[in-house]
This record gives structure tokens, C-alpha cells and sequence, in this order.
């Protein structure tokens, strides 16, 4: 998995969101997909493998575990796995885009 800050995702990043529903209600960066971590074994197929995969939360450490099971138990590869360093927290406090 690669690690990127929030100021490098790009614009059109396919970005999902693996906070609970509750948490993503409250803020979240716009255009991200919610796929809560809790539900993630019954919705990844909802991920499109064919372009990057970037996966944030609220600080970064259930995007990881989001990233390493795409790596571990679905096989999918880890050049396209990017974690958002610092989550819905660096986002908002870097004063981009939210819903």
C-alpha cells in the first residue's frame, strides 16, 4: 500500500470513505464513497479494481486495515491501494472540499 497526504489526492480520486455511517454523516470529503469498515467484506465489490483505490477515515489507521485486507484477503494489488495519511481530520483542517 502507498500512503499519500491529503493534499495529494487528486481531484477525481476514486476515494473511500471506511467510516461508520454516523461519522461520515457529520463531514466528509466530497465526492468519497462510504463503505463503512464494519461492512467492508459485503460492499468491496462495489470498488471499481480498475483505477486507484484511495481509502480514508478519521485519522488514517482504519484506512490502513481497509488497504491491508485489499491487499491480504482479496489479493488486490497494493500499487493501487493508497491510504489518505491523517484523514477526514488533515482534510478538514487543510480546508478542502467537504459534504
Amino acid at each position: 500500500m502507498k500512503h499519500v497526504n491529503v493534499t495529494d489526492v487528486p481531484s477525481d480520486a476514486q476515494l473511500i470513505d471506511v467510516r461508520e455511517r454516523d461519522e461520515f454523516a457529520e463531514v466528509h470529503a466530497a465526492g468519497a464513497v462510504n463503505l463503512p469498515l464494519s461492512e467492508l467484506i459485503a460492499t468491496y465489490n462495489q470498488i471499481d479494481t480498475e483505477r486507484d483505490i484511495y481509502v480514508i477515515c478519521r485519522s488514517g489507521g482504519r484506512s490502513a486495515q481497509a488497504c491491508e485486507y485489499f491487499e491480504q484477503a482479496v489479493g488486490w494489488d497494493p500499487e493501487h491501494l493508497i491510504n489518505v495519511e491523517g484523514g477526514t481530520i488533515a482534510w478538514v483542517e487543510a480546508n478542502l472540499p467537504t459534504q
